[in-house]
Parts: C-alpha cells; sequence; structure tokens
C-alpha cells in the first residue's frame, strides 16, 4: 500500500456553486444537529451547510478543530470607518465532521495565512483587536478591529484611539521600497 491517500472526489450532489476559478481544496460529510450537509474549503473560502454562500477565509474570526468537531466563528462587518471595517463575532457553527481527512488542515492553513498582522490594543473603555488580512483576489492588505465586549464602541475617544491605531499598523506594514 503507498504512502499516498486518494484524493476523494466530493459528489455533483453535494458540491455548492462555485465560481470559475474556484477548486475543492478538501470536504466532509458532517452533522450539526441540525441536519446533515457537507463542508467544503476552497481556495476562496469555506462553504458550510445551511448556507447558500462561502465564507471568505479573511472573514473567519476564529475556527477551532477538537478532533471530532469543527467549531467556526464567522465575522460581520458592523460598520465601514475611514480605511478599515469594525466587525463582530457571529454565533459559533458547530459540525461533528464524519471524514475530515485534510478539511481541518487546510482550514487551518487557509484561516492563519489570511492574517498578515495582528495586534490587541487597550483603548479607553476596553480593548479591541487591530488585524489586517489577505483577501483572496485584493491587492495590499484590508484592515479590520474586532473590540473586546464591553469597549464602548460608539465613543469618540475609542473611536479616535482606533483611528490612530490603524493607521499606525498601516504604516507599519507599508513596504518603503515601491
Amino acid at each position: 500500500m503507498g504512502l499516498f491517500r486518494r484524493r476523494r472526489k466530493l459528489p455533483q450532489a453535494d458540491r455548492p456553486p462555485l465560481e470559475r476559478d474556484e477548486r475543492v481544496l478538501a470536504w466532509s460529510a458532517a452533522g450539526n444537529g441540525e441536519g446533515d450537509g457537507v463542508v467544503v474549503a476552497t481556495n476562496l473560502g469555506l462553504w458550510l451547510p445551511g448556507r447558500g454562500h462561502r465564507i471568505g477565509w479573511h472573514d473567519i474570526v476564529k475556527a477551532v478543530w477538537s478532533g471530532r468537531e469543527l467549531t467556526v466563528t464567522p465575522g460581520e462587518q458592523v460598520t465601514e470607518r475611514d480605511g478599515y471595517v469594525v466587525v463582530a463575532d457571529c454565533p459559533a457553527e458547530r459540525y461533528l465532521l464524519l471524514d475530515p481527512g485534510e478539511l481541518p488542515h487546510q482550514i487551518r492553513a487557509r484561516v492563519t495565512k489570511s492574517v498578515a498582522y495582528t495586534q490587541h490594543h487597550a483603548v479607553s473603555g476596553g480593548a479591541g483587536r487591530v488585524v489586517g488580512r489577505r483577501v483572496s483576489g485584493v491587492d495590499g492588505l484590508t484592515w479590520m478591529v474586532r473590540y473586546d465586549p464591553g469597549t464602548p464602541t460608539d465613543d469618540p475617544a475609542v473611536l479616535a484611539e482606533t483611528d490612530h491605531l490603524v493607521a499606525a499598523a498601516r504604516a507599519a506594514t507599508t513596504p518603503t521600497d515601491l
């Protein structure tokens, strides 16, 4: 028997509506207590059961693999500021992967690769994380801020501090030899 596992082909009936340049990297049958489905990782993002759209790698706040269960926490845009967006966690979604194969590895690698810069900062009355992420098909980094729970996100002082922190992060990651 060889050292390499033969790649399983995703059945056509389980195939999500992929874009022309999108390709399947790994998949697994899954259950989440509300019915079964298929979790599919592509070069552009993650397709989860019950969703009619892909979650881009840059939109996944956290993905955790327990050895049996995959927990995905997507982020959603709350507001757009000058040069960055503020995101918040969506509810975590859990899936029991029936034959995970390479899927957990691909998810970890892709989410990790999308993060180019991350730094947690204290701000007036709370804290937040400034993140520069790579987005497929977009040049440069896309900047996001995810505030810790309880941080007064409508406070003008917090917004001014955040604007400054994002500007400093952008400056620190911009190549000077262009």
